[in-house]
């Protein structure tokens, strides 16, 4: 290790259990972040300060001025200029740790790139905001045998958990399958305090270093509620029956379990279409959605208007986002107001 390396991580090497060894290892290693969001930026900078040879840092999205409140990596010029978050982020890793390769990704992960995404990585880490990329997420890994670890939040609690192929339980361990559009509270509706991002986040970090430099994962999924003051470890346990690590079956993957979108010919909107219909209770989110936009509903379909677009949502999950012909923009929406 050169002076100035060593110089740079000298406190990180100090620490037992990294050592010079294990900061060789963790410099010479990759490691994909899926979602640069509020979890996302705070893991590409703890990891990169912590010398991550290689980050990949992947997202669909563009910088906003409400990302500034929790979102650590940006600042308000970025949000004027609409910077794609996994540009802006990289820039600023660039200027932090100029040791390390910082590979920009501005994509929506999907069935037909998440390998390609992944490939090449030792480590894939979740900062995501929906369950169907993080089951996408958990088939690829499965099926390139490469560690993920799982993290989300919401308001002012959150969980994490690591996944190692062969030897933990999966994410489809834990949930069967993604419940029903519209079902779940998301941050977009309920609000979320850049605190517990970052305490999750900073979870996330610390179990991909443990990874990287040859250690056990957590067997268990911690929940964490920083208004409450609560600390919960939960010890899960592998189904037999399940589909993924069990028998091996990738619906995700395969393309079996993921929302259909296409854009609608000359109406200047992308329709989406759930994976298998299912009711929603559009009265609910009628009452969620009003804090956040202009919502009608007339008995047949919800209207919500918020970020200068309409999205419609009909009885069984499908919608059209009226306004924009970019399907993952479409799909963003949806998952930010609507669910998985």
């Amino acid at each position: 290790m050169s002076e100035a390396r060593f110089e740079r991580y000298a406190k990180q090497v100090l620490f037992r259990p990294i050592g010079l060894e294990g900061q060789a290892r963790i410099s010479a290693s990759s490691v994909a972040i899926v979602g640069i969001g509020a979890l996302g930026t705070a893991i590409a900078n703890d990891l990169g300060r912590a010398g991550v040879g290689r980050l990949k840092l992947v997202d669909r999205d563009f910088v906003e001025l409400s990302n500034l409140q929790r979102q650590h990596l940006f600042d308000e010029e970025d949000a004027r200029l609409r910077l794609p978050k996994a540009i802006a982020a990289a820039t600023k890793l660039r200027a932090i740790n100029s040791q390390i390769v910082v590979e920009p990704i501005i994509a929506d992960v999907t069935a037909a790139n998440v390998e390609e995404v992944i490939a090449g990585c030792q480590v894939v880490v979740d900062g995501t905001d929906n369950l169907e990329t993080r089951f996408l997420l958990n088939d690829a890994c499965l099926k390139a045998n490469i560690p993920w670890i799982y993290g989300g939040a919401l308001a002012a609690a959150g969980m994490t958990m690591t996944i190692v192929p062969g030897k933990t339980p999966c994410m489809r361990c834990l949930i069967d399958h993604a419940p029903p559009a519209g079902s779940m509270p998301s941050c977009d509706t309920e609000g979320v305090l850049a605190a517990i991002t970052g305490t999750i986040a900073a979870i996330e970090s610390v179990e991909t270093l443990r990874l990287l430099v040859g250690l056990e994962p957590r067997p268990t999924i911690l929940f964490v509620d920083l208004w409450e003051g609560e600390f919960r470890d939960f010890t899960i346990t592998r189904r037999p029956d399940c589909p993924a690590c069990g028998a091996g079956n990738y619906e995700y993957l395969g393309g079996q379990r993921t929302a259909w979108t296409t854009v609608l010919c000359g109406r200047n909107a992308v329709q989406i279409v759930p994976p298998a219909e299912q009711a929603i209770a559009l009265e609910e989110l009628q009452q969620r959605l009003s804090r956040v936009g202009r919502v009608s509903y007339n008995g047949f379909l919800l209207s919500l208007e918020v970020e200068g677009r309409e999205v419609v949502v009909f009885p069984n999950g499908r919608a059209i986002i009226r306004g924009t012909t970019d399907e993952a923009e479409a799909r963003t929406l949806y998952a930010r107001y609507i669910g998985t």
